[in-house]
């Protein structure tokens, strides 16, 4: 397996940018190559993705998730790959958003792509893009403040999918801007 990292500084207060990333299902209007994500769960992931010309599956699971701070996943069947993805208050409207990704490239072209830094290039690009995907809405798609914990969500004190009913004191909007009704990451 081999270590991808990037990172990108979003002009975006922290919750804003971190409630975006929640929005799996958004992945692919600027992930490079990703066609689909399902949610199947708070913590499972489904993913379609086009690699080297060829579609690959893959099912994720997130097995630690911090709202403002962190998101790590591991892949479960597929691809083998892993991940963290922290976020960083850089001021009251900065957010630094950092991608550490451990891949297992599964066949040559992968390896030959891996090793030419094209993976990091496109991880880069992606980060990139979410940058100018957010700070063009000026505000979320949606949120999910759960925690996960060992891959298991965290019920304490509230459904995890219910959003925390307050407005974000940064100005960023309603935790779930989407349809108003602040429950979870899906439409």
């Amino acid at each position: 397996m081999s270590d991808v990292n990037a990172t990108v500084d979003v002009n975006q207060p922290l919750r804003t940018v971190y409630n975006q990333w929640t929005q799996f299902e958004e992945f692919p209007n600027f992930m490079e190559g990703v066609e689909e994500v399902t949610q199947v769960d708070e913590a499972t992931l489904i993913w379609r993705a086009q690699i080297a010309g060829i579609e690959r599956i893959w099912r994720s699971r997130i097995v630690k998730q911090e709202p403002d701070r962190v998101i790590e996943w591991v892949s479960t069947e597929g691809p083998r790959n892993s991940g963290r993805v922290t976020f960083e208050p850089l001021g009251p409207r900065t957010t630094r958003v950092q991608l550490a990704l451990d891949l297992e490239p599964q066949d040559l072209v992968e390896k030959v792509g891996q090793g030419l830094g094209f993976v990091a290039r496109r991880a880069q690009g992606d980060l990139d893009r979410f940058r100018q995907f957010i700070e063009d809405r000026f505000s979320e798609t949606g949120a999910w403040r759960g925690e996960i914990r060992g891959g298991e969500v965290d019920g304490a004190g509230r459904s995890p999918l219910q959003a925390p009913p307050d407005v974000d004191p940064e100005g960023s909007g309603p935790p779930d801007s989407r349809d108003g009704s602040g429950n979870g990451r899906q439409p």
